[in-house]
């Protein structure tokens, strides 16, 4: 088996929050989901920390903590080996492989069990990808002097009723000079998604949406000089781009939606891991806030 390059920063733990594992409710210190070096030592005392002993089920407390401080050990090991791949358009041939060995660790965690919905419900930020389809976002945004992409993310509206629900791809992007910086438009993939296995859902793809457009201050002045009256036409310009949205369907030759499996490996609180299947790539996700 490889491993990682001893030289690697030992981050710690990046994710903290209540973790669930059946029916077991876990409170951890919460920090923020920025990924920052850190002194190895609050990991370490994490660890090897003994709980102490306070009633007659002690020895069942103490399995639960091992368990969870296992869990979280291996979150750090994925978020450790991602950290320096720019979301996966950098990483070497040996990084892929310590990130694949990561993941297959985590994901043993959840193998025999169901997709909570509940879980999966919210919005999440992609951390890392080898998806194809993805990365050569990336390597438009690195080649293009005119092209940037900002957070990418994926909102799950989850009907557990229905063993299904919406989800919709987001992607931030911008054209420097000409809109906001990494966020000047958005750009959206919806889906209607069905649960067909214990893990796995299947996509039924339905639009591509461009909206919220926020061009630049120079533009505007273009527009609308700030040392000139804004006339009623400069004013309706200004809002016309603001409000453009264009929406356009997905779908194949055969006039049909377009779909695809997706394996969710890895849920909890905080961190989500899919796979598409056919070989699409792997995803990490951590849980983001309430998308604006």
């Amino acid at each position: 088996m490889r491993t990682c390059p001893s030289s690697w920063l030992d981050l710690p733990p990046l994710l903290y929050g209540t973790i669930r594992r059946g029916a077991n409710l876990l409170h951890l210190p919460t920090s923020s989901s920025t990924i920052r070096p850190k002194s190895s030592t609050s990991f370490s005392k994490l660890i090897h920390h003994k709980p102490t002993i306070l009633n007659s089920s002690s020895s069942t407390n103490e399995v639960e903590v091992k368990v969870e401080v296992d869990t979280e050990t291996r979150k750090h090991n994925l978020l450790k080996a991602i950290q320096d791949t720019q979301r996966g358009i950098s990483a070497t041939p040996l990084q892929r492989s310590c990130i694949e060995e990561a993941l297959v660790s985590l994901e043993a965690l959840d193998a025999a069990l169901p997709l909570d919905l509940d879980l999966l419900n919210g919005n999440w930020r992609l951390q890392y990808t080898s998806a194809p389809d993805v990365l050569i976002l990336f390597e438009s945004a690195n080649r293009l002097p005119f092209f940037q992409v900002g957070q990418i993310y994926q909102s799950f509206e989850c009907q557990a009723e229905s063993k299904g629900g919406y989800v919709c791809n987001v992607v931030r992007w911008s054209i420097p000079k000409l809109l906001e910086e990494e966020e000047g438009a958005t750009l959206l993939v919806s889906a209607k998604f069905s649960v067909v296995s214990s893990r796995n859902i299947f996509l039924q793809f339905e639009e591509i949406t461009i909206k919220d457009i926020y061009i630049s201050e120079e533009v505007q002045a273009l527009i609308a000089p700030a040392i000139l009256p804004r006339t009623f036409f400069s004013l309706q310009i200004l809002q016309f781009i603001r409000t453009f949205e264009a929406q356009y369907p997905v779908e194949n030759p055969g006039r049909q939606s377009v779909g695809g499996l997706y394996y969710l490996s890895y849920l909890d609180n905080n961190i989500l891991l899919g796979r598409a299947v056919g070989g699409g790539g792997v995803f990490v996700f951590t849980r983001a806030p309430t998308l604006v």
